[in-house]
């Protein structure tokens, strides 16, 4: 039974579906105006500005969620963050802390609504998403020690770390990966396990070749002039810096989801096979023709919606590993750099 267990959760996972046509359209759509737009306005401090306010008053357009979802602000905790539940079933006894992405200069909580309540569901428990500090006014330095400070503050109010899980997309994914390389650093008990939703984890200044024409979304050179922005005064192979060059030994079962077309798939392909070679079981799952992050398209993609059955069935199985199992049981071999995943899965998974 223990082997099965530690098998649900070290396994590589290349989901099989149908491509929707709502995925083709979209991935039309993004190429024309959303790629084009982030290359123009990623190039100066005043363009960084102009795209945050953006996604700002994005922000203050009527979202609408479920009946069975509310929203609640938080203002206990050490900055800004709010509490979504999907539901009154949950176990208000725990807790999923979610660091939103934006490139650490844009989006906040309420951007992220359509992933924070549909992981509240999947987890069975209140997400407090934090609105933690971003560029160009805040370092990553002052977002990490946010991270950092929201996660002690859960354990303040009384959480047992055991019942935490901790997740984040693009720039929250990198987030998620620092704290928990932070927090390990520092002795300060960790969460049960972790979600990273396509992370940017490398701010190195090493090139990006990997689906520079095919992303839809992101243009590579303008992730690479972001980075030595955000990394300027700062050694970029700290690993807090780029996780993906950190040692994760002792670091907790950890989920990491890719689009197969997005830049950044390769960032997470290397953060798993680092958390592996540290002997942490790591769900990888590289999802066909999918863009970055596309897990908050769940509102018009289909293919979105499935991920967080995905999502639920990690969580059960890696909250059911023993404690000798959560990790230090052997190191499973590693995926070959570039190579596919080696299991596929059924669409009617």
């Amino acid at each position: 039974m223990e082997v099965h267990m530690h098998d649900e959760v070290d396994i590589d996972v290349c989901p099989a579906y149908p491509f929707s046509w709502q995925a083709a359209a979209l991935s039309m759509i993004m190429h024309g105006t959303f790629k084009p737009i982030s290359g123009l306005l990623l190039r100066t401090g005043a363009g960084i500005a102009a795209a945050s306010r953006i996604a700002a008053l994005a922000a203050k357009l009527p979202l609408r969620l479920p009946a069975h979802v509310t929203v609640t602000p938080d203002g206990d905790g050490p900055c800004p963050s709010e509490w979504v539940r999907a539901g009154e079933e949950l176990d208000e006894g725990k807790v999923l802390l979610y660091f939103h992405g934006g490139g650490y200069f844009t989006c906040s909580p309420a951007t992220h609504r359509p992933i924070t309540w549909r992981l509240s569901a999947a987890a069975g428990r209140p997400v407090l998403a934090v609105d933690y500090r971003q560029g160009p006014v805040h370092t990553i330095v002052e977002s990490l020690n946010d991270a950092l400070d929201a996660y002690r503050g859960l354990l303040a109010r009384g959480y047992d770390p055991a019942d935490v899980i901790v997740a984040g997309d693009s720039a929250g994914g990198h987030l998620t990966l620092a704290t928990l390389l932070a927090l390990r650093d520092r002795g300060v008990p960790l969460p049960a396990a972790a979600v990273c939703l396509s992370p940017w984890a490398d701010l190195t200044d090493a090139p990006r070749r990997v689906n520079r024409l095919l992303d839809p979304m992101i243009p590579a050179g303008r992730v690479d002039w972001l980075a030595r922005r955000w990394t300027a005064g700062l050694d970029p192979h700290d690993p807090l810096v780029s996780p993906v060059l950190g040692d994760y030994t002792g670091l907790p079962p950890l989920m990491v989801v890719t689009g197969s077309t997005e830049v950044l798939r390769d960032e997470g392909r290397r953060v798993v096979a680092r958390a592996r070679a540290a002997g942490v079981p790591v769900t990888y799952e590289e999802w066909p023709r999918m863009p970055h992050v596309f897990a908050i398209l769940a509102d018009v993609l289909p293919e979105a919606r499935r991920v967080y059955r995905h999502i639920a069935r990690f969580l059960a199985a890696a909250q059911g590993l023993p404690a000798h199992e959560v990790p230090g049981g052997g190191t499973p071999a590693s995926p070959a750099r570039g190579e596919p995943p080696a299991r596929a899965e059924s669409a009617a998974a």
